[in-house]
C-alpha cells in the first residue's frame, strides 16, 4: 500500500527573516544550502536530506508547508489519489517540482487548512557522519501539530496517509508512525497549527551540548531536560526568534512498523517526564493559535 514514509522539511514564513535565518545556521547548527534576499533552505549535517527548513520572508509569522516522503513516484501519484478521494482542498497536482532539490510532488491542504506536500526523487546532499559531543541535529525526528478535531485528524493521517498509531496519552495525544521510528507525527486538541518540530541528536550528550550552545547564544530550554513515555525519547524544548518551538530529541523508541500494538498511558507529571526534573512543563510553551494562512498557499 503506498504511504507516507518520511518527513522532508517543514517551510516557514517569518515576518523577521534574518533573525530566523541567523537562528538555524549559527544557533540550532542547521547548514545553509541555498539562499536569495528573501529565502533560505538549510539541511541537518548528519543525513542527506537535501533540507529540513525552508525560511521565507513574510508579513506573517505562520506555517507554509509540510513535506513529506513517499518512496516513489508511483506511490506519489497512488497518494495523490486518496487525497482527492477523501475530498480535500489540492493545492497543485503531481508535478516536477522547481524548488532546491527537485523531485516530483503535489501539495494539499489537511481538513483542517494546514499545506503539506508529498514527494518522491528529491536530490539527496552529502552526509557525513557525526562524532559525539558535537551537539548538531542529526535529522527531524517528529513533528506535532493541534486539530480542533484530532480524533478525526488521527484517522485522517492512518486512513489517507497510511501512518500507523503507536501510542495515546490518555485520548488527546496520538502518536503515529510511518516507519520503524515509533513516531513521527503526534496530534493534540487545539486550533489549526504546528505545536513543534523536533530534531533527532546523536545522544543524550549531544542533546546536552547542544543546549548549551542555545543557552549560550540567547535561548535557554523552555521545557527541560526530560524524558517523555510514549517513545520514551529524551527531550528539551526552546522557541525560536519568530515565536515556533523547536526540540532536541534522542533515543526515540524504534518499533516494528508492521507488528507494534499501541498502549494508552494515563496522563501524569512523571509520565509526560519520567525524570520528574526538568525546567518548566507545556503550560510554559507558547500558547496555541490558528496559524495565520490555513487553507491560504504560498507562493513557493
Amino acid at each position: 500500500m503506498s504511504r507516507v514514509t518520511e518527513i522532508r522539511y517543514v517551510g516557514y514564513g517569518v515576518e523577521d527573516f534574518d533573525a530566523e535565518r541567523a537562528f538555524y545556521k549559527d544557533d540550532w547548527g542547521l547548514v545553509e544550502v541555498e539562499a536569495n534576499e528573501d529565502t533560505a533552505w538549510f539541511k541537518t549535517q548528519g543525513h542527506d536530506e537535501h533540507h529540513v527548513v525552508r525560511l521565507h520572508k513574510s508579513d506573517a509569522n505562520h506555517i507554509e508547508v509540510i513535506a513529506f516522503a513517499a518512496d516513489s513516484r508511483g506511490d506519489v501519484d497512488a497518494l495523490f489519489g486518496k487525497i482527492e478521494a477523501a475530498g480535500c482542498k489540492v493545492v497543485f497536482a503531481p508535478r516536477e517540482l522547481d524548488a532546491p532539490g527537485g523531485g516530483y510532488g503535489f501539495r494539499f491542504f489537511s481538513p483542517d487548512g494546514l499545506p503539506f506536500e508529498i514527494s518522491a526523487d528529491v536530490a539527496k546532499l552529502e552526509a557525513r557522519e557525526l562524532e559525539r559531543w558535537e551537539g548538531v541535529p542529526l535529522k527531524i525526528s517528529h513533528i506535532v501539530m493541534h486539530s480542533p478535531d484530532h480524533q478525526a485528524l488521527v484517522k485522517f493521517f492512518t486512513d489517507v496517509l497510511g501512518f500507523r498509531i503507536s501510542d495515546w496519552l490518555g485520548d488527546f495525544m496520538c502518536f503515529l508512525r510511518c516507519n520503524e521510528a515509533h513516531h513521527r507525527v503526534a496530534i493534540l486538541p487545539g486550533p489549526p497549527c504546528l505545536n513543534h518540530v523536533a530534531y533527532d541528536m546523536l545522544s543524550i550528550d549531544d542533546m546536552f551540548r547542544g543546549a548549551h550552545r542555545l543557552k549560550q547564544h540567547g535561548t535557554d530550554i523552555r521545557w527541560g531536560p526530560g524524558r517523555h513515555t510514549a517513545g520514551n525519547n529524551t527531550f528539551s524544548y526552546f522557541v525560536t526568534p519568530g515565536g515556533f518551538t523547536v526540540e532536541y530529541t534522542s533515543e526515540l523508541e524504534v518499533v516494528d512498523f508492521e507488528t507494534h500494538e499501541y498502549k494508552v498511558h494515563a496522563p501524569a507529571p512523571m509520565v509526560m517526564d519520567q525524570w520528574g526534573m526538568g525546567t518548566g512543563g507545556p503550560q510554559t510553551m507558547p500558547h496555541p493559535a490558528p496559524d495565520a494562512r490555513l487553507f491560504q498557499a504560498s507562493e513557493l
